[in-house]
């Protein structure tokens, strides 16, 4: 057998080094696999239509649950007020029959032909046919009638709101569909379900409304930032449990990442890899649940995972990609925040 010269073995070596150096390297600077694409999945238009619909949809459901709490609001001082005036009313009554009866009424005829106690207010004080007292007791009741006009005119103003709203929800509903549709995806499905913990709500504005919010934070993810609302929700799905690899802020073209809006949960714990299997794709059928349940808490835009998207307008819809793991979101849950 030839054996090697001592140059040979020298060099060979020195390749096994270069080899086992280059690995060493690459796992040190890479935590886990290769990112998901600047892609996601999905065009540019795509991605576009998805947030303004999906934001616009937020923000009509925030007008139509802020204007419903007020109809509650209008409707239970209507119901106050509408008893405080019939209450006015039976005093008048009262008092037009104690007018009668001591006769001091000389239009007791015009009086008494009235079709109301409104309408016998009317004639009384056209007539001036009462006591300062009694005037009193009358101006309450017309008070009393006017408060409730008023409040059944709020009421109406408020319902009329609330149609509003609802029609702009069904309109941002079919853009997020159409959208979909157009691009290939978006037939109904069901989406993963199961027990999932409660997370702390963000923070809103006294109205009820999400703060706007800028890329103002640091990313504990990356070197980049991201908004408050982001990591609000990337620290309750860490609190709840969900602690493998993350990458939020991204420089792209297009999309939430470069925003500060959007995070990446990889479905293995050491970073993005193939499809998920097994207890990978159980830990993400589990993460989009929370995030999903927690929706409203968190101000979640959608969610997407293992080839569909979550909307609030629409639920769960099939949404595909280029065929990669990475872009068809089978190795990842994808987060949008509002």
């Amino acid at each position: 057998m030839r054996l090697t010269t001592p140059a040979r073995r020298r060099s060979i070596v020195f390749a096994l080094l270069a080899v086992m150096f280059s690995a060493v390297f690459a796992v040190g600077s890479t935590p886990g696999y290769a990112e998901p694409s600047d892609s996601e999945g999905a065009s540019a238009k795509l991605r576009k239509a998805l947030d303004e619909a999906s934001r616009g949809y937020l923000d009509a459901k925030t007008a139509l649950d802020r204007s419903t709490q007020r109809q509650t609001q209008l409707t239970g001082e209507l119901t106050k007020l509408e008893a405080d005036h019939a209450d006015k009313v039976t005093k008048v009554r009262a008092m037009a029959a104690a007018a009668y009866q001591a006769g001091r009424l000389g239009t007791v005829s015009a009086l008494l032909g009235a079709e109301s106690p409104d309408d016998f207010v009317e004639r009384v004080f056209t007539l001036n046919a009462v006591t300062a007292n009694e005037d009193g007791t009358l101006r309450d009741m017309v008070r009393a009638r006017d408060r409730v006009t008023a409040a059944k005119a709020t009421l109406a103003e408020e319902i009329d709101q609330q149609k509003k709203q609802v029609a702009i929800m069904a309109a941002r509903k079919k853009q997020a569909e159409d959208a979909l549709t157009a691009a290939g995806y978006g037939t109904s499905t069901s989406g993963p379900t199961g027990l999932v913990k409660t997370a702390k709500p963000a923070p809103r504005n006294s109205d009820g409304s999400w703060p706007k919010e800028s890329c103002s934070v640091d990313d504990p993810t990356t070197s980049g930032c991201i908004t408050p609302r982001t990591l609000h929700a990337l620290q309750q799905a860490k609190a709840a449990g969900f602690n493998h690899y993350v990458s939020c802020y991204r420089v792209d073209d297009h999309g939430e990442h470069p925003k500060g809006r959007a995070c990446d949960f990889a479905a293995a714990k050491s970073g993005f890899g193939g499809v998920a299997s097994g207890a990978d794709k159980t830990y993400g059928n589990n993460l989009a649940a929370f995030f999903v349940k927690n929706a409203d808490r968190l101000g979640v835009l959608y969610v997407i995972w293992f080839r569909k998207i979550w909307l609030p307008s629409s639920g769960w819809r099939t949404y595909s990609g280029s065929g990669s793991p990475a872009a068809e979101h089978t190795n990842h849950v994808h987060l949008s925040e509002y």
